[in-house]
């Protein structure tokens, strides 16, 4: 699997390429959990968002369907007792209706086949009055063309099945039925637009 292979790399190519959105964004998501919430990350990836929202939140369970991203994220949020790393699919997850306050799904909407059901079963293990968080990178709104570095993850394997702008991001959460949501934009070299969606 190409998220095995590229595991121990993620976070050094973020922080040469994208430093400064790849350090404000998982801090803006952490903003948006209290101290009061059990939240669920799906696609947690190497950690990135799961240790800056464990420092926030009452509990967090963070999961992925890659064991080489899991195992960053085990070295990276092991000194952090509210945590819970474990695999799982995010398009059938192993979790109660209704059981968490928050649910985080970062930089995976994008890669899905099947995203509209991705988002229900998102939806489906959210808490009434809850919110579901999706930050997601996005292409410049001026060119609306992939980038340079785009072009080129596409070369070594990532699989894009869509890319947005922050309008056609908007968009398509909105065509999903989601007409309630709120979005910020962190700018950079690949910016990330967070939508926060109340169930």
């Amino acid at each position: 699997m190409f998220w095995d292979k590229a595991a121990r790399f993620y976070d050094f190519f973020e922080t040469v390429y994208n430093r400064k959105v790849y350090r404000e964004f998982p801090a803006k998501v952490a903003e948006m959990t209290n101290a009061q919430d059990t939240v669920l990350e799906c696609a947690c990836g190497t950690g990135i968002i799961t240790a800056c929202v464990a420092q926030r939140c009452k509990s967090i369970i963070a999961t992925d369907y890659s064991e080489g991203m899991l195992g960053q994220a085990k070295s990276k949020c092991s000194g952090l007792n509210n945590v819970t790393i474990q695999k799982a699919n995010i398009m059938q997850l192993d979790f109660a209706d209704n059981s968490f306050d928050k649910v985080i799904a970062g930089n995976v909407i994008h890669l899905l086949d099947n995203p509209s059901g991705a988002m229900k079963e998102l939806e489906r293990v959210c808490k009434p009055g809850g919110k579901i968080i999706l930050p997601t990178y996005v292409n410049h709104e001026k060119t609306g063309k992939p980038s340079f570095i785009v072009r080129m993850l596409k070369k070594i394997g990532v699989d894009f099945k869509m890319q947005f702008t922050m309008t056609s991001y908007k968009e398509f959460i909105s065509n999903m039925g989601y007409t309630n949501a709120e979005y910020y934009k962190v700018d950079g070299k690949m910016p990330n637009v967070i939508a926060v969606i109340t169930i």
